[in-house]
């Protein structure tokens, strides 16, 4: 089961958040890092989340055409 922590960036959906996780890659030739935003939709089943919130979220089956990721904790 994969994890993944980032912040939610909406919250307008009834019972879906829009997460985004932000990651650092490394160039290939330059060998510089740079940060790379990744967005996963998540199912919350409370609507308990706020834009802003950090949060906790985890791999789960299809629940809808984009969501795949399912909310495990509010950890602010």
């Amino acid at each position: 089961m994969r994890t993944k922590k980032g912040i939610v960036t909406s919250s307008k959906m009834d019972k879906t958040i829009v997460v985004s996780v932000n990651t650092y890659k490394s160039h290939p030739k330059y060998k510089k890092r740079y940060m790379v935003t990744n967005k996963f939709y998540a199912h919350d089943d409370l609507n308990i989340c706020n834009e802003g919130d950090v949060v906790v979220i985890k791999e789960t089956r299809p629940l809808s055409k984009l969501k795949r990721w399912d909310l495990v904790e509010k950890a602010s």
